[in-house]
């Protein structure tokens, strides 16, 4: 295909999947279908094969929606109704429920015998709405004495064990932020109401056996997103997969950088230009004579932007032998190639076959490599599976999730010199015959500023049970020293539960390096324990 020909299908694409119509290709929104539809409808122009569920394209995975509260919400403390929104709101750890119960007064909720404390002492929590305020004896802050119980979700649930049947969380500290408002689907519900008693709504709650009321009404759906997948069949034995995420923000909820009201985040570069380049090399590659040295699995990722959720479906459930896959390239955010050629590719230490990175000359592109093999982007989920995986990606930049990412500011000429590279690279790939896989060095994945140690742990991200399930070990790390292995579902760390990621992030905060305690984690449906030290 001639550079002009490409350079307007590309074109085409991206105004098409970046359009206003599309709504932001939110996965699980009808703009996220559309975007599929325009890819299912590319692969079949092309002749590939439908390599999807039941001979289709389309690869269909289900998540939770973020929670919404529904219409039934109310608390009832004593002779007061308080008024939802105002006095009280029910929280992410919340299920839906209705319970009829009296007030059990439990100040911080905290159960640390060995510190000598136990606020449940003398309380009369079975079958009672308990009461527990947020802070601590001496306050939320990194020297406190409490630190290891500053978990909410720990409190929680060691006043579920003593029976409670309602949590009633308050906050008496001005220096405590109150409970977020916001409802998160990746925290666990527990098995009874939980609701927030703001500062207005505190002042109506009374004594010990007051009788108390509480429903909670909180909406969990279940949507599906949608994989798009198509094989160039050239009855080879070694597949290679290139991909790109065809999702993104919709109207800028979680991971927008915009501050204003609800506007459509379009993601020309992020990421219609991945899409459309792998689309283009679709094209090429089916007329290259050259590139029948492999098959081609071309995959459409959703879900990527709300962490990773296609890519990991589709490495857990693939649609071809992931045995036979010889590597992955991913293109994410490929549309805005600088003035001076800077191409960053990342996963080059995932095979020391990456080396021929450096020596393509096509494109007159900077090339510039990092060896890990774990990101946050789609070739993370292969790289976990053993498979040398890529990302090819041309900067950030001040449209980064934000409205103003739009199909005017894409360099066309740019993405074509990356699709020729691209192109060389798998050429030269060819007599090198299955790619050697090697592991890279790399941070937890968990690991932030707030955290003094890590597990050395990659989460599954997608997983919605109870507990941190673990989809990737690092080396010479903690967890692999203790022999924790991927598919393991943690439940535990030292004292702290561990009920969902929230959980598993805060209780890590609780250690520092050197200390040393026990993990519990799931493996099999069978609870096993092993000793762990923080490095």
């Amino acid at each position: 295909m001639s550079d002009a020909e490409a350079l307007d299908r590309m074109r085409h694409d991206i105004q098409y999947l970046a359009s206003d119509r599309l709504e932001g290709r939110e996965t699980g929104q009808p703009g996220e279908r559309l975007a599929a539809d325009h890819v299912v409808g590319a692969f079949g122009t092309m002749g590939l094969k439908p390599y999807g569920d039941s001979a289709t394209y389309i690869q269909s995975f289900h998540f939770a929606a973020e929670p919404v509260r529904g219409p039934k919400n109310s608390l009832q403390l004593g002779r007061n109704r308080l008024v939802p929104g105002v006095d009280f709101y029910p929280v992410s750890w919340s299920p839906s429920g209705q319970v009829f119960t009296r007030l059990a007064r439990c100040r911080y909720g905290i159960l640390a015998p060995e510190l000598g404390r136990n606020d449940f002492d003398g309380v009369e929590v079975k079958d009672h709405a308990a009461a527990i305020a947020i802070s601590s004896p001496d306050g939320i802050h990194p020297h406190s004495k409490w630190i290891a119980h500053n978990d909410i979700r720990g409190r929680i649930d060691d006043a579920v064990k003593l029976g409670a049947n309602a949590i009633l969380l308050y906050n008496d500290d001005e220096a405590v932020d109150d409970i977020d408002s916001t409802l998160s689907a990746k925290v666990q519900p527990c098995p009874v109401p939980v609701v927030f008693v703001t500062k207005s709504g505190f002042k109506k709650m009374g004594l010990d056996g007051e009788p108390v009321v509480v429903a909670t009404d909180i909406e969990r759906a279940q949507l599906t997103g949608h994989n798009v997948v198509g094989l160039l069949d050239n009855g080879r034995p070694d597949l290679v997969v290139i991909g790109a995420h065809l999702d993104h923000l919709g109207y800028g909820h979680d991971g927008s950088l915009y501050r204003g009201e609800p506007a459509i985040h379009n993601g020309a570069d992020d990421n219609a230009s991945g899409v459309a380049m792998m689309l283009q090399l679709a094209r090429d590659l089916s007329a290259m004579p050259e590139a029948r040295a492999n098959d081609y699995l071309f995959i459409a990722f959703s879900g990527e932007e709300k962490g990773l959720y296609g890519s990991n479906y589709w490495t857990k459930h693939p649609t071809a032998p992931l045995s036979e896959v010889n590597y992955m390239i991913n293109l994410d955010m490929v549309g805005r190639l600088d003035s001076l050629g800077d191409l960053s590719i990342n996963g080059a230490g995932t095979s020391p076959a990456w080396a021929e990175l450096k020596r393509i000359g096509t494109g007159k592109l900077n090339v510039k490599t990092s060896e890990s093999g774990i990101g946050p982007s789609d070739h993370t989920s292969f790289y976990l599976q053993g498979i040398p995986a890529v990302h090819f990606f041309t900067g950030s930049h001040n449209d980064y999730h934000k409205p103003s990412d739009d199909e005017d500011k894409i360099n066309y000429p740019g993405m074509l010199r990356i699709t020729r590279y691209i192109e060389s690279l798998i050429t030269a790939l060819n007599d090198d015959g299955k790619l050697a896989f090697t592991r890279t060095q790399e941070a937890d994945s968990t690991e932030t500023p707030r955290f003094t140690v890590t597990l050395g742990v990659v989460p599954d991200y997608m997983y919605d049970g109870k507990g941190m399930r673990i989809d990737g070990v690092t080396d010479g790390k903690a967890a692999a020293a203790a022999g924790l292995k991927p598919g393991d579902v943690v439940i535990k760390l030292g004292d702290h539960d561990v009920a969902d990621m929230m959980s598993y992030m805060k209780a890590l905060g609780a250690f520092k390096k050197g200390d040393g305690t026990q993990v519990t984690v799931l493996r099999g449906g069978k609870e096993m324990k092993a000793d762990i030290t923080f490095k």
